[in-house]
């Protein structure tokens, strides 16, 4: 199909006027109102509990911090380190995952983390950290 028939079609049926009301209303940036919160935790899991920390992670932590949504919770990452590309310091020795979970708020960050649920997940993915005095940033999106 053509854009220009696309267009006239979307027109004519009015969704074009809220398909970007959508997108806008969908876009995490725009629910947070441009001033999100990230937090970064550095982790050094045990290589021999690697897959039941991701484990954990996808079928117990992401359902119930996504369980969040509309109270803050915008998104949720668990990054393995693959390479540093530029500059330093590099991470410290061991550290081979990066947690990230983004927030409306701090304060909303801090209803979550004082969950029940939270005090039964978290525990899942801590358990399978080497060193317990892991790097936590918390940052501001601007």
């Amino acid at each position: 199909m053509h854009r220009r028939t696309l267009l006239k079609l979307l027109g004519a049926t009015g969704a074009s006027a809220t398909i970007p009301a959508i997108a806008v209303a969908q876009s995490p940036r725009a629910a947070a109102g441009g001033k999100a919160i990230v937090l970064y935790c550095d982790l050094a899991i045990d290589p021999a509990r690697e897959k039941e920390m991701l484990a954990a992670f996808h079928t117990r932590f992401r359902p119930a911090a996504e369980s969040f949504r509309g109270r803050g919770f915008l998104d949720l990452k668990m990054l393995k380190l693959r390479t540093v590309i530029q500059g330093g310091p590099a991470p410290a020795a061991g550290i081979n995952y990066r947690f990230q979970l983004t927030y409306q708020s701090e304060a909303q960050r801090q209803v979550w983390v004082k969950s029940a649920i939270h005090q039964q997940v978290w525990p899942l993915i801590e358990d399978t950290v080497l060193n317990k005095d892991y790097l936590v940033l918390l940052t501001d999106a601007v």
